[in-house]
C-alpha cells in the first residue's frame, strides 16, 4: 500500500497509467513533474522519522515554500504562521524543535508541513498508528476538517478499519500488493463480496 502510494506521486519506479487531473503524469520526467509536485503532497507514518532534528518547526514548515519560491519575505512568515495554525499548534512554538513535542504535535507539524503548499492531494501513509486512541481521534477530526476547509482530497492508507471507515468515501481492499476489491465505504462494509474483505472486517 505504501509501495503504490510512493509510486502515485513519483518517488518511486513503476509501470503503468497514472491520471491527476485528466493530465497523464507516469511518462513525465522529473523536471515536467516539478510544477506538479506542491499539488500532491504526502504526511508519512512516523511523525519523528519524517522531521529533521536539525530544523526548527519554522523550518520545516517553510522548506517546501522556499523551494516551490511560493513566498515572498514579507509573506514567508505569515504563510508559516497560517498552516501552524490550521493544525491547531501554537505559532509561538515554531521556534522549536521537533523533539520538544509530543507524537501528536509533531504529526500536526507534519501536515502544516504538507498544507502549506495549498496542495490539492494529500497521501497520508498510516497517520495515526504511531499514535494512541485518543490522539488518534484528535487527528482524524483534524483531517477531515481541513477537508472540508480546502476542498482537499486524500489518499488514505491503513490497517484500522474503524479509521478507514471513519475517513473514506471510497476503498480499495489490497491483499499481497493487488487490490481485491473496491466500492464506496458503504458497500464496503455492509456487503462486502471478496473472503478476504469479510475476514478483515470481522477480524
Amino acid at each position: 500500500k505504501t509501495t503504490l502510494g510512493m509510486a502515485l506521486l513519483k518517488l518511486q519506479t513503476s509501470e503503468g497509467l497514472i491520471h491527476f487531473e485528466d493530465q497523464r503524469i507516469d511518462c513525465m520526467n522529473q523536471n515536467q513533474f516539478r510544477p506538479l509536485r506542491r499539488e500532491m503532497q504526502i504526511v508519512f507514518q512516523d511523525p519523528f522519522g519524517s522531521l529533521s532534528p536539525r530544523m526548527t518547526v519554522a523550518e520545516i514548515v517553510g522548506e517546501g515554500l522556499d523551494i516551490h519560491k511560493l513566498a515572498t519575505e514579507e509573506n514567508r512568515e505569515q504563510m508559516i504562521i497560517s498552516a501552524l495554525n490550521d493544525v491547531g499548534l501554537d505559532p509561538d512554538c515554531r521556534h522549536r524543535y521537533p523533539h520538544e513535542f509530543s507524537g501528536g504535535q509533531r504529526q500536526r507539524i507534519s501536515i502544516a508541513r504538507a498544507l502549506a503548499l495549498k496542495p490539492k492531494l494529500i497521501v497520508l501513509d498510516e497517520p495515526t498508528s504511531a499514535l494512541d486512541r485518543t490522539v488518534q481521534s484528535q487527528i482524524i477530526d483534524l483531517l477531515r476538517t481541513l477537508q472540508k476547509k480546502y476542498n482537499l482530497s486524500y489518499i488514505f492508507i491503513s490497517h484500522d478499519l474503524a479509521v478507514v471507515k471513519a475517513m473514506s468515501h471510497r476503498i480499495l481492499v489490497m491483499q499481497a500488493g493487488e487490490i481485491v476489491e473496491q466500492g464506496d465505504t458503504h458497500q464496503i462494509f455492509d456487503q462486502p463480496r471478496e473472503e478476504y474483505t469479510q475476514e478483515l472486517i470481522n477480524a
